[in-house]
């Protein structure tokens, strides 16, 4: 497994990215909705703010998982757990980039907080509380915006019931 950041991560390392990425789309049966032309662009525009975690197997890239970090408004600094793709599965290689190497890159770089992505309750498990998280998208339609914002009001307490029922399970003593 290597962690790669900055300068380090060539257009080769961004091709192999979306290959895994786009492949992991299709196993799901879904389209990728971005492009490799986006990824190249990141890491053009923003190489400062973007860890890419990528595994070999016997000299051969197979999986890789794309992170944000930087320091938010405040000066805390936070790591963002994003995306994650796989050209073969192997069991437990996705925590393996997604979570693990991203805690141990936070905890050598001193990065405060690690936000692993929203949703998965296999992620109690792993050390993760529950924690809320927002999404900021501008809805061009002003009707369809304002049906999505009922849809949010009326999610927002089943939300805070749902995350109440994962903190009773989550793996940590309470005082």
């Amino acid at each position: 497994v290597h962690r790669l950041t900055g300068a380090d991560i060539s257009e080769s390392h961004w091709a192999f990215f979306y290959r895994c990425y786009a492949n992991t789309y299709r196993l799901h049966r879904s389209s990728p909705y971005l492009n490799e032309a986006f990824f190249i662009e990141i890491g053009r525009r923003m190489p400062q703010s973007v860890l890419l975690v990528v595994a070999e197997r016997n000299g051969e890239n197979i999986a890789a998982a794309l992170s944000f970090f930087g320091e938010n408004s405040v000066g805390i600094s936070q790591l963002y757990g994003r995306y994650w793709g796989a050209l073969e599965y192997v069991p437990g290689l996705h925590f393996e980039l997604c979570y693990y190497q991203a805690q141990e890159f936070c905890i050598e770089r001193g990065i405060r907080y690690f936000e692993g992505g929203a949703q998965g309750e296999h992620k109690l498990a792993r050390g993760f509380k529950p924690r809320p998280t927002c999404s900021f998208h501008k809805i061009a339609r002003p009707d369809f915006a304002a049906a999505i914002a009922r849809a949010l009001e009326r999610e927002s307490g089943m939300m805070e019931m749902y995350q109440d029922e994962l903190e009773e399970r989550a793996p940590f003593k309470r005082d």
